[in-house]
């Protein structure tokens, strides 16, 4: 613990970070997040698709990594990637504010 505080200047009290380490933290948490899930999500959607019909998870599956290859469930991940980063980072640094301030707040 010592060595993280000396390493990134913070001291042992409550403080606060900045806007861009907090808009790191939350991009680097939600793109490893998305990585790790985004197959599921393709699953899901090849699931509620009506035109194409399976027999369940597993179908899709073999399907996938016959037809397309273990790439083909990181398909579109780009531009969800796009989408869902921005408003996470948003979010995230107005929570922290707001947690800030309310700290703030509390102690007068």
């Amino acid at each position: 613990k010592q060595w993280y505080q000396r390493r990134v200047a913070i001291t042992a009290g409550d403080e606060k970070l900045g806007v861009f380490p907090y808009i790191a933290l939350s991009a680097s948490s939600k793109v490893l997040a998305v990585s790790l899930t985004y197959p599921y999500q393709v699953i899901r959607s090849r699931l509620q698709d009506a035109s194409c019909k399976y027999n369940g998870s597993w179908d899709i599956i073999m399907r996938t990594v016959r037809n397309e290859g273990w790439r083909g469930f990181y398909k579109g991940i780009v531009p969800n990637l796009i989408r869902v980063t921005p408003a996470c980072c948003i979010t995230f640094v107005c929570f922290e504010n707001v947690m800030h301030y309310l700290k703030a707040y509390k102690t007068i």
